[in-house]
């Protein structure tokens, strides 16, 4: 199919497959997933690779709020591209070597190199803030190129390097996800889960970012059920309501001599609402 030259559409596309989806404006309509494009952002001339593809531009899109398409990815970029992923694993490795020997607390996790080779972006981990001007001095004077020192943090790290989450599935940082939002500990609360940290945690050692995907449904949901710690008088004997499955709507009692699991529908209508002090104990 020939490139069109009178339509505009909008195309998603990322820097290493798995980072933030940008979008950009193109000509190039028959464009697909995983496809090489040359792109400029903000570090640079860089080559990038289709995460969305392109949709024809709507007449209410301003033109300007995004950057060009330059051109398909061709086999001379390839070769640059593939030249830059050695160049950029050396680079991170000398990184490395000169923080271990200038004392510094950093933990080196990537580097990449614009297409042109012009500027090396290079991502580290560190617990504190940093005094690298010294290393950058010399890192720049033996790669000879603009480098750009970012700090990161554990999830983006964990984007990066991916995995196996818990449920058996690919990381949903390093497969989907393109923004971190805030995860509570009370979003785990809510949904009546074990307060077991290291279970509740990700690769990243923060708390999994799938505790937030139903949060807003258990927060409904529990406006309509009974508040774990109600009494309800079962069979003329007194029981102390401790947990609710939210989803089977299955309650658990318990007693000094017994515990049951019930449905819901079963004590709806055997709830105490206002104890007296003997039924408290």
């Amino acid at each position: 199919m020939d490139e069109m030259e009178n339509k505009l559409y909008l195309v998603g596309a990322s820097v290493d497959r798995v980072g933030k989806t940008f979008f950009f404006l193109t000509e190039i309509g028959d464009l697909k997933q995983n496809d090489p494009i040359v792109i400029s952002t903000q570090h640079g001339l860089e080559l990038g690779f289709v995460t969305v593809p392109p949709k024809e531009k709507e007449e209410n899109v301003q033109t300007d709020a995004f950057p060009m398409v330059l051109r398909r990815a061709e086999e001379g970029d390839m070769l640059l591209y593939e030249n830059n992923l050695a160049l950029a694993e050396k680079a991170k490795e000398l990184a490395q070597k000169t923080s271990d020997e200038l004392g510094l607390n950093m933990n080196i996790v990537s580097s990449s190199y614009t297409l042109d080779g012009s500027k090396v972006t290079i991502s580290y981990l560190a617990e504190d803030r940093v005094d690298f001007r010294e290393l950058l001095k010399i890192v720049a004077n033996k790669l000879h190129c603009r480098i750009e020192l970012r700090q990161i943090g554990s999830r983006d790290r964990a984007k990066m390097i991916g995995g196996i989450g818990i449920c058996g599935l690919k990381l949903c940082c390093s497969s989907f996800l393109n923004e971190f939002d805030g995860i509570s500990i009370t979003m785990a609360k809510n949904q009546m889960l074990a307060l077991n940290i290291p279970k509740l945690s990700g690769h990243c050692g923060k708390l999994i970012c799938c505790l937030k995907y139903e949060d807003d449904t258990y927060i409904e949901e529990k406006k309509n059920l009974p508040r774990v710690g109600v009494r309800v008088n079962y069979e003329g004997i007194n029981y102390k309501l401790t947990s609710i499955n939210i989803i089977t709507k299955v309650v658990r009692l318990e007693s000094p001599e017994n515990i049951i699991t019930l449905p819901l529908s079963e004590i709806e209508d055997k709830i105490i609402t206002n104890p007296n002090k003997d039924e408290r104990k």
